[in-house]
């Protein structure tokens, strides 16, 4: 939603609107002229404008009450960000269960490293650049396609990534992979009849798509492969295939087999899209990854602390895989499970999801405006999940979990925030008691 805000207010619209709290999103809208208001209220809404809402906002929340009242316009988020992607540039979509917001950053921040001017709508901020959405005069538009609601259908990219398709999003996908891979065939289904399509042939999800002649990518057989892969503690490196014709090199910073995956995937979309590569390829290097992707927000007394977003047991595993490349230094991740019915249906991969640390904390759950369900809790989650590693569980908000980790912590150790929620404050809520601004027990 912020995105779409710059955009528009970058072209000359004037934006208001309302969020639950505050953030450096918030404040960057400010700056550019926009009139945010904390809360939800009924007299945030003016008798004259366009109304525009996420899949968050219920029905009956006070200002989309007093919008129908009114009778003013109600798009959803999804119906601008198709009117903007549809307004004459070429359009590069990011899709797939994991991987669409570091694909379509990527994408973003190699062709506006290179000069190329593009126009982008992402999920997070560009490392470096500093924002998720720019309007500019190059020929390219990119976008990360959610497919959380189903709404996904409503675009039409003349270059489509789909990184992969998994079961997740269950509120609203009854009946799961299924249902994910129904709507993703509807969405390609649309497509104007030259464009791209460019598959994760690695995954099964995605092989289940029907319909349309698919541009594939991978690690084996696949149009475009990566070959030669190398991973040390800096850089990872591997060269780029095409129909078996060794295509470049390329090393990134990023890491994990799944950002050689992201890589691949942008690398082939911009090639497709005829981008000259010599101008992008550089670029692939300096890239440190989105925001809430790996990040590292803090360190203390040699005890770094990262977040991430990941909430999905895919997404764990691949963001503690890269974990690896810690050697010998002491891993504890702090995981907040995000939303009863994700963690209810897919509990037995979350219990299998920690492999590759030394500790795991668990926090209690973010609920994300959904209703306890009966049985799923963390601390029935983490009594299961000490049987398979070490394992314990901190109730409370995450400055309680600060507080209780913080005496506990020595150089060597390293701590992952995984989640997408709260979890985010995590290294803001250990560096204020590191500071001295709130005291410990025992400190």
């Amino acid at each position: 939603m912020s995105g779409l805000a710059k955009y528009l207010l970058e072209n000359g619209y004037e934006v208001s609107g309302s969020d639950i709290n505050d953030s450096k999103y918030i404040d960057k809208l400010r700056d550019l002229g926009a009139k945010v208001f904390i809360g939800h209220d009924e007299k945030n809404v003016p008798e004259d404008c366009i109304v525009v809402a996420s899949s968050a906002i219920k029905e009956d929340n006070p200002e989309m009450q007093k919008a129908k009242k009114l009778g003013l316009p109600i798009y959803h988020r999804s119906d601008v960000l198709a009117k903007l992607s549809s307004m004459g540039k070429f359009f590069l979509g990011y899709s797939g269960t994991h991987g669409k917001t570091t694909t379509s950053g990527l994408c973003a921040y190699v062709l506006e490293k290179a000069g190329l001017k593009p126009s982008y709508v992402v999920g997070g901020m560009l490392p470096d650049i500093g924002t998720n959405a720019h309007s500019q005069d190059g020929k390219f538009f990119c976008a990360e396609l959610d497919e959380s609601d189903g709404t996904i259908v409503k675009y039409s990219p003349d270059v489509v990534v789909v990184n992969n398709l998994e079961a997740d999003h269950l509120d609203f996908y009854k009946n799961g992979l299924q249902s994910i891979v129904e709507t993703f065939d509807k969405f390609l289904s649309n497509l104007k009849p030259d464009a791209i399509v460019l598959i994760n042939n690695d995954c099964n999800g995605t092989n289940m798509l029907s319909g349309k002649s698919f541009v594939t990518y991978g690690l084996n057989d696949a149009d475009y492969t990566a070959k030669n892969i190398e991973y040390d503690e800096d850089y990872t490196t591997f060269d780029i295939y095409y129909k078996e014709q060794l295509l470049s090199d390329m090393k990134i910073c990023l890491k994990g087999q799944h950002n050689v995956y992201n890589a691949l995937a942008v690398y082939a979309s911009l090639h497709q899209a005829g981008v000259d590569m010599e101008l992008v390829k550089p670029h692939f290097a300096t890239f440190t990854g989105m925001g809430r992707r790996f990040q590292k927000v803090c360190e203390f007394k040699g005890v770094p602390v990262y977040d991430d977003y990941a909430h999905h047991p895919t997404e764990i595993k691949a963001t503690l895989s890269s974990s690896k490349s810690f050697k010998n230094k002491n891993v504890i991740a702090v995981f907040q499970p995000h939303r009863y019915t994700r963690f209810s249906n897919l509990w037995e991969e979350f219990l299998n999801s920690f492999n590759d640390v030394n500790h795991v904390v668990v926090t209690d759950v973010y609920a994300a405006s959904e209703k306890p369900i009966e049985g799923i809790n963390s601390e029935k989650f983490t009594e299961e999940l000490s049987k398979k590693c070490s394992a314990e569980y901190i109730q409370g908000d995450i400055s309680c979990v600060a507080k209780s980790l913080y005496p506990r912590l020595k150089s060597g150790d390293v701590i992952i925030g995984l989640g997408a929620g709260t979890i985010t404050n995590l290294g803001k809520e250990l560096l204020k008691i590191d500071e001295g601004v709130v005291s410990v027990v025992g400190k």
